[in-house]
């Protein structure tokens, strides 16, 4: 049965699709089964993996709301054990539909279920806020992964995440587990990303990763190429930084 981890952070410009995109593709190159599921409606993860946004179909929304069966939704990509389930605009629609049905937190989960024996892992990319779809996501994962940028309201929003999940918990995923906490966007040049970084491991030395992504204009540029950086420039500090990671998420889900 794959492993179901969430890449969550209710605040943007955080890392959060670079991470899902280049975790995906690191695990898929160690030879594990990836299925990286978008499940932001817009669609930056789906494009980020080399999919134009418009005419990747069916997507989540379709199978979400019972047009194909999810497994007509999952494409395989260039690269070899990753696969995507795309997303599209017409997801924020889900939004509101999900509000009005009963069950509404756990159709990820339900979607998500028939396929789990075909992967091993499988990387749901949030959102970056706490509305309906992240709970969906929060409510369908096994394992969380929470990218922090080292900067001034790192902090503050990472207190009201877990008070988010320690909601989830006791409604509908008491299994939900802290994967880690990864540091991206690390300027290892300024005071502040050391401050934050030492205050993330007096609070949670046992959910901060060791991995830390550096901010590099490499990986910035890999998305507008349809890339994960370990395929625009695998010699690069970045690839192998997600190199490192995918080997610590492997090292701590024990495979």
């Amino acid at each position: 049965m794959g492993i179901v981890v969430a890449i969550v952070n209710q605040k943007g410009g955080v890392g959060k699709t670079t991470t899902a995109i280049n975790l995906s593709a690191c695990l898929a190159e160690l030879g594990k089964r990836v299925l990286l599921v978008d499940c932001d409606p817009q669609a930056n993860a789906t494009s980020g993996i080399g999919f134009h946004r418009s005419t990747a179909r069916p997507h989540l929304y379709d199978a979400l709301s019972g047009l194909v069966d999810v497994k007509q939704a999952i494409h395989a990509t260039q690269f070899p054990n990753l696969f995507l389930l795309p997303s599209d605009m017409e997801l924020a629609g889900a939004e509101v539909e999900l509000v009005q049905e009963e069950g509404r937190e756990q159709a990820f989960r339900n979607l998500l279920a028939p396929i789990k024996p075909d992967f091993d892992i499988l990387i749901l990319d949030a959102p970056p806020s706490l509305g309906i779809l992240t709970v969906n996501c929060l409510a369908a994962a096994d394992y969380l992964l929470i990218p922090i940028q080292c900067e001034y309201y790192a902090l503050e929003g990472l207190g009201n995440l877990l008070s988010t999940i320690r909601r989830i918990r006791m409604a509908f995923n008491p299994a939900l587990t802290i994967l880690g906490i990864l540091r991206t966007m690390y300027d290892a040049r300024t005071n502040l990303a050391h401050q934050v970084s030492a205050e993330l491991q007096k609070h949670f030395p046992q959910w901060l990763l060791k991995t830390v992504i550096p901010r590099t204009v490499r990986l910035a540029e890999a998305p507008s190429h349809g890339l994960p950086i370990i395929h625009y420039d695998g010699r690069s500090i970045a690839a192998e930084a997600y190199r490192q990671l995918a080997k610590e998420v492997l090292e701590r889900l024990g495979m």
